[in-house]
């Protein structure tokens, strides 16, 4: 066990990041060449080891984290890492990109700073590849079943992992030319570098899994035809329906969604470009958007060398504290920095990020380019304008980070499979991940032809998330599709298809 009065003995200290102004200036990892193990087991021994754990309500894989804490504080990774694959396939992505909601569930985080739980996953995880702890799991038998897995993103990838390890052929088809989804072109390497996605890649295949690339189902390739060839399909095509800002102007030159601007920057690092396609670089840039695929934007703005970036929030800037309707353990809106907003502070001076603000109109010049953005600030709940409050920035590129609103639309995969969508835009689903056929024209009984083995998993079923439940949501489709080839499974389910995070 941990040291019982380790959280009174030891601070709080997450591993520092390297310095803003170094990093800026490469692609690699904010922590990458850190040495992390001794002030990594330090900090797992604060855990309490408390007998109602919250972490694991706050983590919807259901984490069993006071059991690797206790091996990471004694410096046992391969027990830890035992441990921890046991309920996340994937930590070394989660350890890097997800916000780490089981903190704020931390016991500790009543009264106290919480333990930094997202720091020892990602040493855990990185332990295991380094000591050879992560080799592949072949099943030991196959059960002559096979299974189509539409889509290649953390939910796809952990349930063709189970499912392979259940011992049915599985196929993985990817429309895009590398396997990986938004992990591969959505993410900047400096958040994760891409090794961790091609190595995790190899195990699967080494395990047996197959992956096919620039295969476009639903266009190409007929999903009925998949359908027919397969025991099962899982569709797990992500929410790639990106929302817009209709507004006067916006079809300026210079105006750009946010996934273009990401994935030229990616494949820049893959090799495959010699220079964007859309770049920073010399520019006054404003990015629209608050959330983490803003500061993607940002942080990738910076190394291409931006002028200056600025980043518009619709909401308004959150307090340093929980508020009364957001008590432990719930996951609060808090001001919180990441290290993209830590990098443009250390070069500027300041937050760059203007809260409580919303979009007028672009305007351009002669050549139809956007050169200023027209914005007002909003009244917090209505977020209607505030009179009197207009002010012009200068803009020479625009990234709009405004989310998504579901998966892409495609008819083709729709029809094709017996897809419908839900009142979000988002793929209709039982609470066992089953797809539901399209509703009766008259309102009444659905259509017969029900999508007998189609199941929907990650976002495309609950809308955009954060990648632990997209993990969480490809393990509980694959016991789900195992159930349905089998009759029953051994597959673990730690969340099902309406589940939500923890809310007051």
């Amino acid at each position: 066990m941990t040291d019982p009065h380790g959280f009174l003995r030891t601070a709080r200290s997450p591993v520092p990041p390297r310095p803003a102004d170094q990093r800026i200036g490469d692609w690699l990892e904010v922590h990458a060449g850190q040495a992390l193990l001794p002030l990594v087991s330090a900090q797992a021994n604060r855990c309490m080891d408390c007998g109602v754990p919250f972490c694991h309500n706050g983590c919807p894989l259901g984490n069993l984290i006071p059991e690797w804490n206790a091996y990471a504080a004694h410096g046992d990774w391969r027990a830890a890492s035992d441990r921890l694959h046991a309920t996340n396939n994937f930590p070394e992505f989660t350890g890097r990109l997800c916000p780490a909601p089981c903190e704020d569930a931390c016991v500790l985080a009543i009264n106290s700073d919480p333990v930094t739980i997202k720091n020892v996953e990602q040493t855990i995880a990185d332990q295991a590849w380094e000591h050879g702890y992560a080799a592949p799991v072949p099943p030991s038998r196959p059960t002559g079943r096979t299974v189509a897995v539409i889509g290649s993103g953390p939910a796809g990838l952990a349930a063709a992992q189970q499912l392979t390890r259940a011992g049915h052929t599985v196929v993985v088809h990817e429309r895009a030319d590398r396997i990986g989804g938004l992990l591969r072109y959505g993410i900047p390497a400096f958040k994760m570098a891409k090794e961790h996605l091609d190595r995790r890649i190899a195990q699967m295949c080494d395990e047996g899994t197959v992956f096919r690339t620039e295969v476009d189902v639903g266009g190409r390739v007929d999903a009925a035809d998949l359908r027919r060839r397969h025991d099962a399909v899982v569709v797990a095509v992500g929410a790639g329906e990106r929302r817009e800002l209709p507004v006067p102007g916006r079809g300026l030159h210079g105006i750009h969604q946010a996934m273009e601007y990401l994935t030229g920057a990616n494949r820049v690092q893959e090799g495959d470009l010699a220079a964007a396609p859309i770049s920073a670089e010399g520019r006054h840039v404003v990015i629209v958007g608050g959330g983490d695929t803003g500061s993607d934007c940002l942080g990738t703005a910076l190394r291409q060398g931006a002028r200056s970036v600025v980043q518009l929030d619709i909401n308004p800037e959150p307090g340093p504290d929980r508020s009364d309707t957001e008590p432990w353990p719930v996951y609060p809106k808090v001001y919180r920095i990441s290290h993209a907003h830590e990098e443009a502070r250390d070069r500027d001076g300041g937050d760059p990020r203007i809260f409580a603000h919303a979009t007028l109109h672009f305007a351009g010049d002669a050549a139809g380019r956007v050169r200023a953005l027209h914005l007002t600030a909003v009244e917090p709940v209505t977020r209607r304008p505030l009179p009197g409050t207009d002010r012009v920035i200068e803009a020479g590129l625009v990234l709009l980070a405004l989310g998504f609103s579901g998966p892409a639309r495609s008819a083709a995969l729709e029809e094709q499979l017996g897809l419908t969508r839900d009142a979000r835009g988002t793929y209709a689903r039982t609470p066992g991940f089953e797809a539901l056929p399209p509703p009766a024209p008259d309102g009444g009984v659905p259509t017969p032809g029900r999508p007998d083995g189609v199941f929907v998993a990650g976002d495309a079923g609950r809308g955009q998330s954060l990648v632990v439940w997209a993990i969480a949501e490809g393990r509980s489709a694959a016991a789900a599709v195992d159930r349905y080839l089998t009759g029953s499974t051994s597959l673990l389910a730690p969340v099902r298809a309406h589940d939500h995070p923890m809310t007051a």
